[in-house]
């Protein structure tokens, strides 16, 4: 148990931000299932689309680092493009 105000704040601020990092990494990796499970080209376009929003947002709101989000959107656009390419 926290001795201090401060600490029990902190413990009150750290779990509302777990909470929400949870919820928002799981619409990350959803939204990427979606990309990758996707055999069609022209839908995996549509959902790249989406999937790139989700992570852009993410980074910016600190949940994933700005290299992170990049990486993935690099790896599902990579993905799209083989689609196509089959």
């Amino acid at each position: 148990m926290p001795q201090h105000k401060s600490n029990e704040k902190r413990m009150r601020t750290s779990a509302e931000a777990r909470t929400r990092n949870r919820v928002n990494k799981s619409r990350t990796r959803i939204a990427e299932k979606r990309v990758l499970q996707s055999k069609d080209a022209k839908e995996a376009t549509g959902l790249l689309a989406e999937a790139f929003r989700i992570l852009d947002d993410m980074a910016t709101r600190g949940v994933l680092h700005q290299n992170t989000a990049a990486r993935q959107k690099s790896r599902l656009a990579r993905y799209v493009k083989s689609l196509s390419a089959a």
